[in-house]
């Protein structure tokens, strides 16, 4: 047998006891003081001169050395497997140490049986056991054990076959003038059009770490095709198709399909009110005083008076409106129109537009006017992200208020969800001291009644949900910190000119322009606004 790595053996003789040092042959590892410390440790030999003897090991050649450890007679010592299991438990090395000249080899039982006391009982190689017997190589760690890796799984994927971002935006030309014509956000389809695909989900396989203990494997997003009406599914549930010709839509993770209602002329006392589950195109105006609401997109090509338009798409007015105090515009997503005057207007995207006058005006995106005229005179502008004007105020000192903050709305979801959780939290906190109080019972050998076990059942489950509930409230809570922070960091864009009289606020720090005040832009600097030059 020719070994390979240095290794060392206990020798039993009339005078004591020795260490027989073999040197390393080729490139094998040198022996190893610290492998020396630790056999005699186990073995209660404590007093021996480290230093001399790392100086033998050092000075070892060829031949191998022997080296007087103590005058003490020693029992023999069979041959030691060290055990050696990695943090994750997924892998077991052994290291041989041989026997004394008195001692005992180790068999293979002797090797299965150390395994088995240590709780190896899951990936024990076979094969690497019989080959350390068959050639046994001392002081060289080798893997004895390995642990079953789970198969991961793939998170279904659903691929949709129509432009799913709606939140384009007008095309704005040289001279700040928006362009009309390159608007086209509504996806036309025809009967049988294949709407999404979906390949669903590969579940995986857990593994086994070397303990018998199982590894789950990770967690996969399972998804379904899900649709409103004028759509059906494959006999598989893997493809979506279109019932009806007209226009397709995603919202929250659902596809809509609607047909877009055409008003060929005005809405006026002809028309009456209009409700339409899809898209509505009016080709001429909408008259003061009537409504048009659409669970999609709104297109006017006309002029908007005093009229209300409510959208859970987006709006877009190919010239404005006009709402003497009594108009309205609310959009789910994007606003786009010439001008806004005397008109409340919401848009949960962005809002484009080349004047804004006398009007109360909120959006969740951006509020851009910076066209030809590209003006903002009196009333309130309110971004949650950014505001770029050309023009704020006027030289008559016009009131006029631009800010960025959050929607009021969110901030009470956040403070109603913290309170949730703590409620929540405190819940839990009482259903755990009825299931310790039952336990207690249990463990005395008390035998509960069926009312009480229906009540230990109902606070075990009320746990269960309420922790569910918790980490629902938790990502959302999340996600509403996340936007309020971002909010300090809106800006609020003057290119031209803003005028005495404009008031500037960025989550409540404010700023009056008290004189005139050229390509100028506002941000936030810890508490303070700060005026700063294009």
């Amino acid at each position: 047998m020719r070994y390979k790595n240095g290794f060392f053996q206990l020798l039993h003789k009339e005078d004591g006891t020795y260490l027989k040092l073999y040197p390393a042959v080729a490139d094998g590892n040198k022996l190893d003081i610290d492998d020396i410390s630790e056999y005699l440790h186990r073995i209660k030999i404590d007093e021996f001169d480290v230093r001399e003897l790392n100086n033998v090991i050092q000075q070892l050649k060829k031949e191998p050395k022997e080296y007087k450890i103590t005058s003490d007679k020693l029992y023999p010592e069979n041959e030691y497997m060290k055990i050696r299991i990695n943090k994750k438990r997924t892998k077991v090395f052994v290291k041989m140490f041989p026997p004394s000249n008195k001692g005992k080899l180790i068999t293979r039982e002797d090797i299965l049986q150390d395994l088995e006391h240590y709780g190896i009982r899951h990936g024990i190689i076979e094969r690497n056991i019989d080959l350390y017997l068959k050639c046994r190589q001392f002081c060289t760690e080798f893997l004895i054990a390995k642990a079953t890796e789970p198969i991961q799984g793939r998170d279904a994927i659903i691929t949709y076959h129509f432009d799913t971002d709606m939140s384009s935006k007008p095309t704005i030309k040289e001279d700040g003038s928006v362009d009309f014509h390159q608007i086209d956000n509504i996806n036309h389809i025809e009967t049988g059009a294949l709407l999404a695909t979906l390949q669903p989900a590969q579940l995986g396989k857990p593994g086994m770490d070397v303990t018998g203990t199982p590894i789950k494997q990770a967690k996969v997003a399972v998804k379904l095709l899900k649709h409103g009406k004028n759509i059906h599914l494959s006999d598989d549930g893997t493809k979506m198709y279109s019932d009806v010709a007209g226009h397709v839509s995603l919202a929250g993770g659902q596809v809509f399909v609607s047909n877009t209602y055409e008003v060929p002329a005005d809405v006026s006392t002809a028309t009456g009110d209009i409700f339409y589950d899809g898209n509505v195109h009016v080709k001429g105006n909408v008259i003061t005083g009537f409504k048009v609401e659409a669970k999609g997109d709104i297109i006017v090509d006309g002029v908007v008076e005093g009229a209300t338009l409510i959208a859970g798409g987006q709006i877009v007015l190919r010239r404005g409106i006009q709402g003497m105090n009594r108009g309205s515009l609310h959009a789910e997503r994007d606003i786009v129109t010439k001008f806004i005057e005397n008109s409340e207007v919401y848009a949960g995207g962005s809002i484009t537009t080349d004047a804004i006058m006398h009007s109360q005006v909120v959006a969740k995106g951006d509020i851009i006017s910076t066209g030809k005229r590209g003006l903002v005179i009196g009333g309130s502008v309110k971004s949650q992200t950014n505001i770029s004007v050309k023009v704020a105020g006027s030289t008559m000192g016009t009131k006029t208020f631009l800010e960025i903050g959050m929607d009021p709305q969110l901030l009470t979801e956040y403070n109603e969800l913290e309170k949730q959780m703590l409620d929540m939290s405190e819940e839990i906190e009482k259903h755990n001291k009825t299931m310790e109080l039952y336990a207690k019972k249990i463990k005395k050998g008390e035998k509960l009644t069926e009312d009480k076990k229906r009540q230990y059942l109902v606070a075990k489950k009320s746990i269960q949900i309420l922790k569910e509930n918790i980490e629902k409230a938790e990502k959302r809570s999340a996600k509403l910190r996340e936007e309020m922070e971002n909010h300090s960091n809106g800006r609020i864009k003057i290119s031209d000119i803003a005028y005495p009289g404009v008031k500037i606020t960025i989550t409540g720090a404010n700023y009056t322009v008290r004189s005139d005040m050229r390509r100028t832009q506002f941000v936030k600097d810890r508490a303070l606004i700060k005026a700063l030059l294009l």
